[in-house]
């Protein structure tokens, strides 16, 4: 399973290469409705919504321009695919896909569904089970004949294999390019569950849902902005005898600065992961005074499985002080739901960095996807 899960990782940092190059201004005219996500815009039309998903690894590259469209006697623009709202029939190649349509309570609209043997949520299990839902395979082997069955009216889709569909286009369904996670914010990832608002049709719903993260989040970060001690902290384990760091300006680092830490390659640019070999590590990071991991194997990581897995890790003062904070995925359905919580994930670092800071709302709080490493 961490094979697996890793290797998804590296895919998402390849780079993108879109078969015509668009001129991304030109679709983009109109009020941009999106506060946080930087791979799509969408703007308000007489039709609906005109939306835009921009290419993340070149933001002069467009990967698609679509139509969502309530009014069918409005005027649709030229070069833009039309979306008939609401969508009736969805694959979703992504579970932060289905698990918004999920917790909107428009699951009934999601018909296919990719790796459908690591899903968590005991909804999805059952709806598995009874057919209602469709394990199409995998992102690399998807069943094409099932797909065609279906009859989608769209295909959500993570668009890193170099503009590659796949010999998706003859399912006929619109393909639609969901970029959300390659957003190197945290509210940039969870906006896009208003992407799947206006596509369901349930837009106030989703924009409600966002609006209270936003709130949450905010009030969060802002507690943590005047912290006078920022306890320093790195991230990840080795892979194939390979570290992949998180760049400076990352997702996770993001999280890391607004929980009021000093992560170890702030000063890094990049917002994806840069690989570094264990001695580079270990110079930089042997002192921090925590290590987040991430743990997506079906056993429990422990001090010792971690020291039989590399000579190196009993090196780092945050394994001998036990200061390791590790998040189980399959238990915590980390894939599923975290992207839609990044005001819990902020909380869980800030129990950990300042847990005095978490009164009022966050009183007692209690962690949901990370704890600190058990012997």
């Amino acid at each position: 399973m961490r094979k697996f899960w890793l290797l998804g990782l590296l895919f998402a940092f390849v780079a993108c290469a879109p078969k015509g190059k668009t001129d991304v201004k030109e679709a983009a005219e109109g009020d941009n409705l999106m506060r946080y996500a930087r791979n799509v815009t969408v703007c308000e039309k007489d039709y609906g919504y005109m939306m835009e998903v921009i290419c993340p690894w070149d933001t002069t590259l467009s990967l698609g321009k679509f139509a969502l469209v309530k009014d069918t006697m409005a005027k649709v623009g030229d070069g833009l695919t039309p979306i008939q709202l609401p969508v009736q029939k969805v694959i979703s190649f992504s579970a932060t896909q289905w698990a918004v349509f999920l917790r909107l309570g428009e699951i009934d609209r999601v018909k296919g569904i990719l790796e459908g043997r690591f899903v968590s949520d005991t909804t999805m299990k059952t709806l598995l089970a009874q057919e209602k839902v469709y394990d199409i395979g995998t992102e690399a082997a998807a069943n094409i004949e099932r797909m065609i069955q279906i009859q989608p009216d769209i295909l959500l889709y993570s668009p890193y294999f170099d503009g590659n569909q796949g010999g998706l286009n003859i399912t006929g369904a619109v393909l639609f390019p969901f970029a959300d996670y390659m957003e190197n914010t945290p509210l940039g990832r969870a906006e896009w569950i208003r992407v799947i608002g206006m596509l369901a049709g349930c837009e106030d719903k989703a924009d409600a849902w966002f609006d209270d993260i936003e709130r949450r989040y905010n009030a969060l970060s802002t507690l943590c902005a005047n912290v006078e001690q920022h306890p320093t902290v790195f991230s990840d384990l080795a892979f194939n005898g390979q570290w992949y760091v998180a760049g400076g300006r990352s997702y996770i680092a993001k999280l890391f600065a607004d929980a009021g830490a000093d992560y170890i390659w702030k000063d890094n640019p990049s917002t994806a992961s840069v690989p570094m070999d264990a001695e580079s590590i270990l110079a930089k990071a042997q002192h921090a005074d925590y290590w987040r991991v991430i743990n997506s194997n079906p056993f429990p990581m422990t001090y010792e499985s971690l020291a039989k897995e590399s000579p190196v890790y009993p090196l780092f003062d945050a394994f001998k002080n036990r200061q390791i904070i590790v998040c189980d995925i399959l238990p915590t359905g980390y894939f599923e739901q975290s992207q839609c919580e990044p005001d819990l994930l902020l909380a869980d670092f800030i129990h950990f960095f300042h847990p005095e800071l978490l009164t009022g709302e966050w009183a007692d709080y209690q962690t949901k996807y990370y704890h600190l490493l058990e012997e």
